[in-house]
């Protein structure tokens, strides 16, 4: 009975969403009922199955659901599990869910994104339950890229602005950084299990000591993956810098995104995995270390800030921290109250910082007396204002990412300028051609060849999507260069070994039908507007907003949205990807994170933005 009612946990919030869609923009009365309704009855759904669960022994549940493909030696499935992670998070997220809504209604009354703002809270929540009942890595991270889509468009919800979407973009490119250690925790996974593994199964203590016991370095590398991914996801070091700027979308979404739920996603993902890592001593320091250096940084940074939401996003960072102290410690229970308590203070905080602020505004004027002293003077003054001037600069994580991670991407994409659409026609076309015949003639080939020929390939792949990445001009350069990045990816791996050749075709037609219907946008809104290019932000959306909506979707199908057949033949990929293959498994994550940051670009600079046309109102670069 428990497993015939888990699936409607994840159903009801998503017909929801998909009856909202549907709901005429102007019908703001008929929305927020609908989402308020459907909020309510999750939570009431939520409650009444939980308290069921309790009461008939509390043992954990997994459902497999339904089979996406199979193939020789290859299975991919959806599979739910409930337990008392599941619980309390589900329970927090369908409360706060409820309570947003009810806010919401009033809040962004007559705003012209109220629609737009209510479908994209139905997706998340949609996405945060799949999330937390996955039973698997693939349920999960179908999940998990539901959630980065939702916090992309919900800090970009003040999309005639600059800076939300700058902002977003931003944001949405640490995610892309957490997907590859989520990318590869599974590449390995699959090959240390020879499954796909179920959360359930690691539950096992004698089968997981035993496969680590013989692969004890994959065992650190996969569990080294899964923290990297949780690091970015909830915003610890070098991350955290992320938080305030995602501050940038409406107070309702900031609450139940960056206060509550969407941010401590990376806690629950080392709670789901910890029976795997539980016995690795080294990753558990490491998981401890990374919290306290990030609670102490995090707590002066939020001491200095100027800005309410700056001050609450630090303040959940640093308490963030110490929650990953308390997981690695094996405290699971205290670590799940403390979720819940910062989950419940991050929310009421955020959505009573405007009323907050204007009455201590007021309070300044006629009752402000500053403090005579404060803990920071019992230090020495040269360390008091070292530490002083690192916490206003952020301690330079910004400048840290930018110099260490984007400028050298950037400066490897800005040297690939020469190679031109014509060029690279005229190059790499013939190459792949040659390359195709070197595949079927494989086996007369040298084994020295057959080595070095994935490596190149990934290589050119690479190549490909860092010239899209770093496109100034042509969007349709910038289109062409991601789907030949994508054949070439294919090719490597082809050439790594003899695999059914369905695999490949899966993978591009997702890619090819995704990348022929974005293509066709960009070529329908040349014809009606003079400038379509990458120097700016463009704001097209404005005036074609169903077009923006189609080039989305389409950007998204390329980069391997869950669960296209471009998504379910990435996973295969990596399947066919040996475990001491580490150089091409990083060439070609690193092909499909720079593919999906490119194709995010692409449509922030096409439709978002400050509108081009200056006869509409243009709103001031700063917010």
């Amino acid at each position: 009975m428990m497993e015939a009612l888990l699936p409607a946990l994840v159903l009801l919030p998503f017909m929801g969403f998909i009856v909202s869609l549907i709901i005429p923009r102007k019908s703001d009365l008929l929305l927020s009922r609908t989402s308020f309704v459907t909020a309510g009855v999750q939570l009431m759904a939520v409650v009444l199955f939980t308290s069921a669960w309790l009461f008939s022994g509390h043992v954990p549940v997994n459902v497999k659901e339904v089979v996406v493909y199979r193939s020789a030696g290859y299975e991919f499935f959806l599979d739910l599990y409930f337990d008392k992670v599941t619980a309390v998070y589900l329970t927090m997220g369908a409360l706060l869910t409820f309570l947003i809504t009810i806010y919401s209604r009033y809040y962004l009354h007559r705003e012209e994104g109220f629609k737009r703002f209510f479908n994209t809270i139905l997706f998340f929540i949609s996405g945060y339950s799949l999330t937390v009942m996955s039973g698997n890595l693939e349920t999960l991270f179908i999940g998990w890229e539901i959630l980065g889509v939702s916090s992309f468009l919900l800090i970009a919800y003040y999309r005639d602005r600059y800076l939300p979407v700058k902002n977003a973009v931003k944001v949405f490119s640490i995610y892309r950084l957490g997907d590859i250690g989520l990318i590869l925790a599974m590449w390995m996974s699959h090959h240390l299990w020879h499954e796909n593994i179920t959360f359930l199964k690691l539950n096992n203590y004698d089968l997981v000591h035993e496969r680590l016991m013989e692969h004890s370095l994959v065992g650190v590398f996969i569990s080294l993956m899964i923290l990297v991914t949780a690091a970015a996801k909830s915003a610890q070091l070098p991350f955290s810098s992320w938080l305030p700027r995602a501050m940038e979308g409406p107070t309702p979404s900031s609450a139940i995104f960056y206060g509550s739920l969407s941010v401590h996603i990376g806690v629950f993902l080392l709670l789901r995995t910890f029976p795997f890592w539980e016995h690795q001593v080294s990753v558990r320091i490491a998981i401890a270390l990374l919290g306290l250096c990030t609670s102490i940084v995090s707590t002066l940074t939020a001491r200095v800030q100027s800005s309410v939401k700056a001050k609450i996003a630090y303040s959940s960072i640093a308490q963030i921290g110490l929650i990953f102290i308390e997981v690695a410690a094996g405290l699971d229970w205290l670590a799940l109250f403390h979720f819940a308590g910062n989950a419940f203070l991050r929310t009421y905080q955020l959505l009573v910082s405007p009323s907050v602020v204007t009455y201590l505004i007021r309070e300044q004027f006629f009752h402000f007396t500053p403090r005579e002293h404060s803990f920071e003077d019992t230090w020495p003054k040269r360390l008091e204002y070292s530490l002083y001037v690192l916490s206003l600069k952020e301690w330079n994580l910004d400048a840290f990412m930018y110099r260490w991670l984007w400028n050298p991407v950037k400066a490897m994409g800005r040297n690939l300028d020469q190679f031109t659409i014509r060029r690279m026609l005229l190059v790499f076309v013939p190459l792949y051609a040659l390359g195709v015949v070197a595949l079927y003639a494989q086996d007369r080939l040298p084994g020295a060849l057959n080595t070095v020929l994935p490596m190149v390939s990934a290589l050119i792949a690479l190549i490909m999507v860092l010239r899209a990445f770093t496109e100034r001009h042509h969007v349709r350069r910038a289109l062409l260069m991601i789907i030949m990045g994508h054949f070439w990816v294919a090719l490597a791996v082809s050439f790594n070994e003899h695999f059914d050749i369905m695999h490949s075709l899966l993978y591009l037609s997702g890619v090819v039908v995704a990348g022929v219907v974005a293509y066709a946008c960009i070529l329908w809104l040349r014809r009606t507007e003079k400038q379509v290019n990458l120097r700016r932000f463009h704001g097209h959306v404005f005036e074609h907003p169903r077009l923006a909506l189609v080039f989305l979707l389409s950007c998204l199908g390329m980069a391997g949205f869950p669960i296209t057949t471009s998504f379910v033949g990435e996973d295969l990929i990596f399947t066919h990807i040996h475990p001491h293959q580490i150089v091409l498994a990083g060439l070609v994550s690193l092909c499909f994170v720079i593919d999906g940051l490119a194709l995010i670009r692409l449509y922030a600079r096409v439709f978002l933005g400050p509108h081009v046309k200056t006869y509409h109102e243009v709103a001031y670069r700063s917010s």
